[in-house]
């Protein structure tokens, strides 16, 4: 079983963004620049994290290839149509073992990339942090991004310090696909954790090893997050995302929306997103 290991959350200003995310009591790790010409914020939980991400650089965004997958050129392509929540990252220890497995089962899949790129820890300390990445794709859903990743560095990536947030943010309780026919992707996203669906009068649901996958309607989504899905002209996307708080108190006056048991800051308030928590 694959765990949630992060949620990329794309953004025309990473500013902009990090002052959004801020004011919402999450600890801010450094901002850094990838070699293939994107720009990032890591916002480290437990377990899992959120990726703030922009456009630095364009002129040194890769192009896809015909076994190549562009993580760079994917982001692009995406930020030219609206911000918002790009792609879904599930974690693994063998990268190339998750391409084998999602090709023998009928998925797309693409060769291996790998990248590392320079990280400040909590203290102050230079260091560098490695990545391998295995994507895959389905063609129901061009405008959704997904992979796994498998972290080279982990002792230098997820830091005690950066893991405590003013909101007492704990992890990603639950990722929501929405838009039309996003409950076919049911059988995708069973292959890709390797965790089989729960299907619900409502709603299907994938439990990981740290955090759930939801596919619902437009209906279903907007009765959880009080808001319809963003981007409904691109079909099954990644639409809203609930992190789990030890508590709720630090959100009193900051004008989010009160939706059964999660407050909702909706997509035109949060780049393109419906960004829930709950206690």
């Amino acid at each position: 079983m694959n765990k949630i290991d992060h949620l990329v959350l794309a953004g025309h200003d990473l500013g902009a963004m990090r002052a959004t995310y801020g004011a919402l009591g999450f600890t801010l790790c450094p901002a850094a620049r990838h070699p293939f010409g994107t720009a990032n914020t890591a916002i480290q939980l437990e377990g899992n994290y959120l990726e703030l991400l922009s456009l630095a650089a364009p002129e040194q965004v890769p192009e896809h290839g015909p076994a190549r997958f562009s993580f760079a050129a994917f982001n692009r392509d995406y930020l030219a149509r609206h911000d918002g929540f790009s792609m879904l990252a599930l974690g693994t220890q063998d990268a190339d073992a998750n391409i084998a497995r999602w090709r023998a089962a009928g998925l797309r899949t693409y060769e291996r990339f790998d990248f590392s790129r320079p990280a400040k820890t909590a203290g102050g300390e230079d260091v560098t942090v490695g990545f391998s990445l295995a994507f895959a794709s389905s063609p129901a859903a061009p405008w959704l991004g997904t992979f796994a990743c498998q972290h080279f560095s982990p002792g230098y990536f997820a830091q005690a310090e950066y893991q405590r947030h003013a909101n007492t943010a704990r992890g990603v309780a639950d990722v929501w696909m929405s838009g039309a026919d996003a409950e076919e992707l049911a059988g995708y996203f069973e292959t890709l954790a390797g965790a089989a669906a729960e299907r619900l009068a409502d709603r299907i649901e994938i439990r990981t090893a740290a955090g759930t996958i939801v596919l619902a309607s437009p209906e279903t989504f907007r009765s959880a997050f009080g808001v319809a899905p963003p981007h409904p002209e691109d079909g099954p996307h990644l639409a809203g995302l609930t992190v789990a708080c030890r508590d709720l108190t630090f959100f009193g006056g900051l004008g989010l929306m009160e939706v059964g048991d999660r407050l909702v800051l909706p997509p035109d308030r949060c780049c393109g997103t419906a960004l829930a928590f709950m206690a």
